[in-house]
């Protein structure tokens, strides 16, 4: 059998997108969302009474689902925090199996739960598997790909994750008719094992990491990798010259001293890591999944709307998300990445305002048709600036022999504060109820506030411009001063070092 399905080249990278990366970010998206939408089912409501906030609006019951819920955050950060440890052991393809693996044993809990401890081990097991995942697919694909359009790249993994949580609201909206039987919420809890298992299958009928194998002292083997990935000849100087670029900046990765992360030195490092951690923060703390995660009950229970118009009001909800990650793909790489999170921030700040000003009131009509809207607006600016962007800024912004150790943290952070989120919701809405969201309309404000003093501009810069651009700065407010100053260069690649984007 030819190896890797007899594909080459470009065809060979498409193949990795459609079989493993998208599968793989559409189950990520399903599983954000697909819980949240069946907390207000009565059969799922009589199977786990404590996690009900529609009959038993107590404290007790609040703080309860938020938890449960942002659980599977939780598992999310450990099994990316595993993959720091266990990834180069391992390998890519190895670790993307078994973090599927416990992903479909994750679901399989999940949806055959009959007690509320194995629902919340459920969830623990299914967060562990995508944290796994989603911190070594970006890894894997960025070490074979080769990619020249690394913004659009990027963000187009956020295009997956959001065909994922469109496609989860949806399902539960289907299921939503058969209600009075567990059925409505078990099945939806089990179809992603479908996408985990279509990951599972084509993994390893794809290549290895060339990058993993040179530094297992690999070479031929990752030189053959190579040739078929690039589609040239066995003795093509481009793939000599690639094969040694790995292995110098394996031998400065090797040189690092585990302290130089937090080491300011002349490429200001500790700089660098708090723009990294802060931006990949911004895309939770922005409040997304206050809406994501809740968006069922915020139509259900805080606009008091119907249990099937809230579902379908949910489903189309974040299926507007596809339109503004689409927009991202197409731009991002034109104008830049301070553009779109200034202009992602400033609408939801509005939105957020807007939403607190018109939920303020119950009895409105009209008030209420604007929330809708606001809510709508909120999900079309959120992709377009932070669903795909900060992981992309996060890597761009850290110095080469740094990167894989700035991402790793930088990434937990969006776990960590996506279980903030998430535990905090349910109660912030049941104790200050509308002005929740003048909370998120303040955060996001200081969010663009933040990125206009503080983020330089990364776009079509190489590593070594961003390194001219840190060196030249002599505090915090300088980088992004420089780098409007800084002429760019004529090459507008980066030779992807650390194996991150």
């Amino acid at each position: 059998m030819a190896p890797f399905m007899g594909l080459r080249g470009s065809r060979l990278n498409v193949a990795t997108i459609l079989l493993v990366v998208l599968p793989a970010y559409m189950c990520f998206g399903y599983n954000l969302a697909v819980a949240g939408g069946l907390l207000t089912m009565p059969s799922f409501i009589e199977q786990f009474p404590k996690m009900d906030t529609v009959h038993n609006s107590s404290k007790f019951n609040s703080n309860v689902q938020g938890t449960v819920v942002a659980l599977f955050t939780v598992g999310g950060m450990l099994g990316a925090l595993s993959t720091i440890f266990v990834g180069d052991i391992l390998g890519r393809r190895r670790v993307i199996f078994i973090a599927s693996a416990l992903v479909i044993v994750g679901s399989l809990l999940m949806s055959s739960s009959y007690s509320f401890g194995q629902f919340i081990v459920a969830r623990l097991v299914q967060g562990f598997g995508t944290g796994a995942t989603t911190a070594t697919v970006p890894v894997w694909q960025s070490e074979i790909s080769g990619t020249s359009h690394r913004g659009s790249h990027v963000v187009t993994e956020g295009l997956f994750v959001s065909v994922g949580i469109a496609a989860s609201l949806w399902i539960d909206l289907g299921f939503s008719f058969i209600d009075t039987s567990s059925v409505s919420w078990r099945v939806p809890l089990v179809l992603q094992t479908s996408l985990a298992i279509f990951v599972m299958i084509f993994i390893f009928r794809l290549p290895e990491s060339p990058r993993w194998l040179l530094g297992k002292g690999r070479a031929e083997e990752a030189r053959q990798i190579l040739t078929i990935l690039r589609d040239v000849d066995p003795d093509d100087e481009g793939v000599r010259n690639e094969i040694a670029d790995v292995q110098k900046s394996l031998e400065l990765v090797y040189n690092v001293s585990r302290w130089d992360i937090v080491k300011m030195g002349e490429k200001r490092n500790v700089h660098r890591l708090a723009l990294g951690m802060t931006s990949q923060s911004f895309g939770q703390l922005c409040g997304i999944n206050s809406l994501t995660f809740y968006a069922t009950v915020i139509y259900d229970q805080r606009l008091h709307m119907g249990g099937t118009e809230s579902r379908v009001l949910s489903g189309a909800m974040v299926t507007i998300q596809i339109i503004g990650a689409l927009a991202a793909v197409f731009t991002i790489d034109r104008f830049g990445r301070r553009p779109l999170m200034l202009t992602s921030a400033t609408g939801m700040c509005i939105s957020m305002a807007v939403l607190a000003g018109t939920s303020s009131t119950s009895d409105n009509h009209a008030a209420l048709i604007v929330a809708v809207v606001a809510l709508y607006a909120f999900n079309l600016f959120y992709p377009f600036g932070f669903l795909g962007v900060p992981f992309l800024y996060s890597t761009e912004v850290a110095p080469p022999h740094l990167r894989a150790k700035i991402s790793g943290i930088s990434n937990c952070m969006t776990w960590l504060f996506n279980f903030v989120v998430v535990e905090v919701t349910p109660t912030g809405f049941e104790t200050i109820g509308y002005r929740y969201y003048i909370v998120w309309a303040v955060i996001n404000f200081a969010i663009v506030a933040t990125v206009y003093f503080f983020f330089p501009e990364t776009n079509a810069r190489s590593l070594e411009e961003m390194d001219e651009i840190f060196m030249e700065s002599r505090n915090i407010f300088d980088a992004p001063r420089i780098a409007q100053r800084l002429p760019r260069k004529l090459h507008l690649e980066d030779d992807f070092d650390e194996g991150k984007y």
